[in-house]
């Protein structure tokens, strides 16, 4: 394999793993407008994502695409109709790539979904790639989806399919929840989470990048699917005590009725927070280990600590 495609390649995901592949193959990296990177690189500005994106310049040469461009959660949507938003991009901009990569001659289509696919909490025992398809958020629908048109297209062309459904990706410079979750730790105010006893799995950036680059080049990935996480669970108190140690700050922890605090979530309309701290999410990611003889390179000690290290020496330049 030589040339690849990166889509989504500004993100939080998508620029670390631009970074890893310039190193290693000829990358075409693209956005939704070209933009200088900090590599020296630029991005090709392919427009708004959708049924009638044209993308027969950049693939020419291509021997695989990576898909991680998507319309994602935003904490201000507000839009009458946020599912059709999603399926527009998630959905239709999905399989318009895939077809038209497919007709390329393109052999390997790497697809970044979610383990939201299967629902966002788990009450007992752990998700696998077996596990019933629940999703429940506009987001996960559309991955949901996505993944049902790929495998068609994936099935009539030959072009070989891997879907990776990874939970809440981490780090020093992670958007979204996790930032909010960073500058509460970093805050030194006390925190009532003293007596959360949950089991999360999470997957740290430099671990997913580490399962992509396998599922782009290994025969037995092909035309699979793999859950992703860092392979230990960890606790919210566990999480915000990692991160605390990176950044050099004390932890205050107290505990709270879990009872008070969804009343008081729920009364402030962020019933969804109050299960991503408080609730369980447990993946068994063990069919990338057994399949493709992965082994994520950090733990989530070592990569919580770095996100808060990261997080710290962000906010000092």
């Amino acid at each position: 394999m030589k040339r690849v495609l990166l889509t989504g390649s500004t993100g939080f995901v998508g620029g670390g793993l631009q970074t890893v592949l310039h190193r290693l193959y000829s990358v075409v990296a693209t956005s939704r407008l070209s933009q200088g990177l900090a590599d020296g690189s630029s991005t090709v500005g392919v427009g708004d994502l959708s049924a009638n994106t044209q993308w027969t310049d950049v693939l020419q040469g291509i021997d695989c695409v990576v898909h991680l461009a998507g319309r994602a959660h935003k904490l201000t949507d507000t839009v009458a109709d946020p599912l059709s938003l999603f399926r527009r991009v998630n959905v239709e901009g999905a399989l318009n790539l895939a077809q038209q990569a497919s007709d390329a001659g393109v052999r390997r289509f790497v697809f970044i979904s979610s383990i939201g696919v299967h629902g966002s909490r788990t009450l007992a025992g752990s998700l696998n790639e077996l596990s019933p398809m629940l999703p429940r958020a506009d987001y996960a629908i559309s991955k949901m989806e996505a993944e049902i048109g790929l495998r068609e297209i994936s099935e009539a062309s030959g072009m070989e399919l891997v879907i990776i459904r990874p939970p809440l990706v981490y780090g020093g410079h992670a958007p979204g929840n996790f930032r909010l979750l960073l500058k509460l730790v970093a805050s030194g105010f006390p925190l009532p989470f003293g007596g959360v006893n949950n089991q999360r799995s999470m997957v740290a950036l430099g671990n997913l990048i580490d399962l992509i680059l396998l599922c782009m080049e290994h025969p037995l990935a092909a035309n699979q699917t793999f859950l992703a996480s860092d392979g230990v669970d960890v606790s919210t108190p566990q999480i915000m005590r990692y991160l605390a140690a990176g950044m050099e700050r004390e932890i205050r922890l107290f505990s709270v009725p879990n009872f008070f605090m969804h009343a008081g979530a729920s009364l402030v309309g962020r019933r969804n927070a109050y299960y991503q701290l408080c609730g369980s999410l447990s993946i068994d990611s063990g069919k990338a280990r057994d399949l493709l003889g992965w082994v994520p390179p950090s733990t989530p000690a070592q990569a919580l600590f770095k996100a808060g290290q990261d997080y710290i020496s962000s906010q000092n330049h």
